[in-house]
C-alpha cells in the first residue's frame, strides 16, 4: 500500500517542454512513472518525449484522465498553474517551483479551499512511492520498497532518510516532501495523518525544521489519537539563531516554539522519538517498529 501516488496514478506535467520539465520528466518515465501528457501553452497537438503536448490542463484531462499533475512552471505563473489545475479537476497536484511570491501563495491555497483538489508544496521535492511511482525531483534509486513512510520540509533530509532507512534493512512506502514555504498545500500533520490511517505504513520517519508551528500540531494531534504506529522525528536547525532565515523561506525562529529545542521537546512529550542526528534515523526507526 501507499498514499498519495501509486502505479494507477496517471501523470501530467505542467510546463512539460521546458528544461526542468523534460528533465525530470524523462527521469520519471524511466522510473516507471506512467506520465500521460503534458501542458505547455502554445505548443498544444505536438509531441514530446512520445507523449502528448496540450494548450490547458482541462484538455489534457479530458484526453488522458490524468488524475496527478506536477508543475514545473517560473514563479510568476506558477499559482495559476495550481489553479488551473484544480478547475480541471486533478485530484493531486505537487508544485516544485521555488520562489512563489507569498500573496500568490495565500491567494492559490484560498482557492483550493473550494475544491476537491490536495496541494502537495511548493518549493519540494514531490511525492514517491517507491518502485511504483515518482512525482518529483528525488533520485529514484535511493528509495527501497517496505512499509516506512517519510513526511519532511527538507528534500535532501528526505533522501538521507530513505538512505538510513535502506541500511537499516527496511524500506519506504511513500516518502512525501512537503515543502519549506512559508506558505504550502498540505502540512504536516495532514500527511501524518494519511500514513496512519495507511495499511502499508508501519512507521513513520517525520522530519521537520525551525520556524512555523507545523511540526507541534502534527505531534499534538498524534498524542491525541488511540492507536498510533511509531514515528521517529527528526528537527533540522539545532544551531541556526533567532530571527534569521536559514535556507528554506519558512525556517526562521519567530517564537518560544519555533526552535529546534522546543520543537524536539513536543515532540518527545507527545510520544515521538526524537534523534539528535540524521545518522541515527535508519537504526532508530528499526528498533522503534519492533
Amino acid at each position: 500500500m501507499s498514499i498519495l501516488v501509486n502505479k494507477q496514478s496517471k501523470i501530467l506535467v505542467q510546463g512539460f517542454t521546458g528544461t526542468e520539465g523534460t528533465f525530470h520528466a524523462t527521469q520519471m518515465i524511466e522510473y516507471g512513472t506512467q506520465v500521460v501528457g503534458g501542458v505547455t501553452p502554445g505548443k498544444g497537438g505536438t509531441s514530446h518525449l512520445d507523449r502528448p503536448v496540450f494548450n490547458t490542463v482541462a484538455e489534457a484531462v479530458r484526453a488522458t484522465g490524468a488524475n496527478v499533475s506536477i508543475i514545473f512552471v517560473p514563479p510568476a505563473f506558477a499559482a495559476d498553474a495550481i489553479t488551473e489545475a484544480a478547475d480541471a479537476g486533478v485530484g493531486l497536484v505537487i508544485c516544485i517551483t521555488e520562489g512563489i511570491p507569498v500573496q500568490d501563495m495565500v491567494k492559490a491555497k484560498l482557492y483550493l479551499q473550494g475544491t476537491s483538489t490536495r496541494l502537495i508544496g511548493p518549493n519540494c521535492p514531490g511525492v514517491i512511492t517507491a518502485d511504483e511511482c515518482k512525482v518529483g525531483i528525488m533520485p529514484g534509486f535511493i528509495f527501497k520498497k517496505g512499509n516506512i513512510g517519510i513526511v519532511s520540509k527538507s528534500g535532501t533530509l528526505t533522501y538521507e532518510a530513505a538512505d538510513q532507512v535502506a541500511k537499516a534493512g527496511l524500506g519506504i512506502s511513500t516518502a512525501v516532501g512537503i515543502g519549506g514555504d512559508p506558505i504550502i498545500g498540505t502540512t504536516t500533520r495532514e500527511a501524518l495523518e494519511l500514513f496512519m490511517n495507511d495499511p502499508g505504513t508501519i512507521g513513520v520517519v517525520m522530519i521537520g525544521e525551525i520556524g512555523g508551528g507545523m511540526e507541534a500540531d502534527a505531534a499534538r494531534w498524534y498524542a491525541s489519537q488511540p492507536n498510533k504506529k511509531p514515528v521517529v522525528g527528526f528537527i533540522a536547525g539545532q544551531t541556526a539563531p533567532a530571527g534569521r532565515r536559514m535556507g528554506h523561506a519558512g525556517a526562521i525562529i519567530g517564537g518560544a516554539e519555533d526552535t529546534a529545542a522546543a520543537k524536539m521537546k513536543i515532540l518527545e512529550e507527545c510520544g515521538i522519538t526524537v534523534v539528535q542526528s540524521p545518522a541515527d534515523i535508519g537504526v532508530t526507526i528499526a528498533k522503534t517498529i519492533k
